[in-house]
């Protein structure tokens, strides 16, 4: 479960030279490590940087349409722009906006100059997908951004069965068309496919579709994400992809609800014992044992993930909130920071990222990663008013910047369409403990969380700073010991 202590294309830099408190309080200065990890530059740069964002060449795909005429196909005309940008971007002299970021444009009207402008990118790829009576029909367009002229184009119409060759085919036809080197190893990985069977695939997509349109604390979607994923390995068994997302649903699930369950181990050891290169399974991996608190097994796991994919975001953000749990805040800000810079709309990286900045006294970095998190928020919720992730987050953010009211309703409002999510709860307890000093409000808005927590949420509560002012109130201490006694009990 993604709890804080879990477009505009800008990057803040969140660290600045003399900014905050230099000194870490004493019980968090003994973990204090000596060099705090390089963040990474994210993949859209400020329109000033422009000429070295284009040093080499760079693209946008955009959402493909459905053409389908069924709304209930829009999972697979999704999933076929997902797997395009995720072939692009194993080719090293191509840069490849981000799935999450050029989905933002999905049902819009769109100017593809603008488009290129405002993501500083080369080229924007745009088309559709129609499927329908075992056939799949596919158009695609490459447009140069400079001058909104057709680089290529090409209108696809094959069997449904053909779709892994056909995904092939148009992510080599986008390569020749840029004229950009593909290696040998490049081309070895774009060909290669987690499935050859079309009906494990479809139910595949599914599921990724689910885990892209709904939010963290979800327990209903992740329930929905494991079972088609178990439906897509009961139909190829050696999907790994596919064993790695149902690994990530059951640790989320876990970590939220007291369950009898392995969390997904069992699942994210398959993934890699069918594909031992698959970084997202080593990252859940490293997940569910960090959960179980195996500290050094899953620091294990989080660097091998980090050496087969650096510049996933996934990883990036498995890899800060492993660091977080183990109290190593200043390497944990390293990797937040990648991660946001990575995912333009990842709002709760950026709230973890207030977290760690108050808990090392940086107050001023504290602001800036508040501002990022609320606008990102405010993006999401515009689409979707009843994301509880959002809210939760959010009204963190409206709180460090002394929008105390503000946040106050966002809490209101949030409680009233969906009291059931724990996460947002025990984000609302953070913000009210830490930042509004409303120490009664923040025990009763974690009374409910308590009685049902999951091992790792309880587990983070232990470390997690939002909570400090919290921790020596009996009413607190008597939480943490009954839930600890229910876990013990139902382990």
């Amino acid at each position: 479960m993604e709890v804080k202590h879990g477009i505009q294309v800008h990057v803040f830099n969140l660290y600045t030279d003399g900014a905050g408190n230099p000194d870490l309080p004493e019980k968090l200065r003994q973990a204090k490590p000596t060099q705090r990890p390089e963040p990474t530059p994210a993949p859209a740069r400020p329109a000033q940087k422009g000429e070295a964002a284009r040093e080499r060449m760079s693209i946008c795909v955009l959402p493909f349409a459905n053409m389908s005429g069924d709304a209930e196909q829009e999972y697979f005309s999704d999933g076929i722009s997902e797997d395009i940008i995720t072939d692009l971007s194993k080719v090293s002299a191509l840069h490849v906006i981000s799935r999450n970021t050029a989905f933002t444009f999905k049902g819009k009207p769109v100017d593809v100059r603008q488009v290129a402008g405002q993501l500083n990118v080369s080229h924007v790829l745009e088309g559709s997908v129609r499927k329908a009576a075992g056939r799949v029909r596919i158009t695609a367009q490459l447009i140069d951004g400079s001058n909104d002229s057709h680089v290529w184009a090409e209108r696809y119409d094959r069997d449904l069965n053909d779709i892994f060759a056909l995904q092939d085919e148009i992510s080599h036809a986008i390569v020749d068309a840029l004229k950009v080197k593909l290696l040998p190893e490049e081309k070895r990985a774009i060909e290669k496919h987690g499935t050859k069977n079309v009906d494990a695939y479809n139910v595949y997509l599914m599921a990724r579709q689910a885990r892209a349109t709904g939010f963290e604390g979800d327990n209903r979607r992740n329930e929905v994400i494991v079972r088609l994923c178990r439906r897509a390995t009961e139909i190829d068994p050696n999907y790994a992809d596919a064993w790695a997302l149902m690994a990530l649903a059951e640790m989320l699930l876990r970590s939220a609800i007291a369950r009898d369950s392995d969390g997904g181990l069992a699942a994210a050891e398959r993934a890699l014992s069918l594909n031992p290169e698959l970084a997202e399974a080593h990252a859940v991996k490293a997940r569910i044992l960090s959960e179980e608190e195996r500290h050094k097994e899953a620091s294990k796991e989080i660097e091998a993930a980090l050496r087969l994919d650096p510049e996933s975001h996934e990883v990036n953000k498995c890899a800060a909130v492993l660091r977080f749990r183990q109290q190593r805040l200043e390497e944990a800000i390293g990797y937040f920071e990648k991660a946001v810079a990575l995912e333009e709309m990842d709002f709760a990286s950026a709230g973890l990222l207030i977290t760690c900045y108050t808990a090392v006294g940086d107050r001023e970095a504290a602001k800036r990663a508040a501002q990022i998190a609320l606008a990102r928020a405010e993006k999401v919720l515009a689409e979707d008013p009843n994301n509880g992730s959002a809210m939760g987050h959010g009204s963190d953010a409206l709180a460090v910047l002394g929008q105390a009211e503000r946040a106050k309703e966002w809490m209101g409002r949030a409680l009233l369409i969906d009291p059931e999510n724990l996460a947002m709860r025990y984000n609302f307890a953070c913000a009210l403990a830490i930042h509004l000093k409303d120490r009664d409000a923040a025990l009763e808005m974690l009374g409910p969380v308590f009685e049902k927590i999951g091992a790792g949420l309880f587990n983070h509560s232990k470390v997690d700073p939002d909570l400090d002012p919290l921790r020596d109130d009996a009413r607190f201490k008597a939480m943490l010991a009954a839930a600890e006694k229910r876990l013990e009990l139902t382990s």
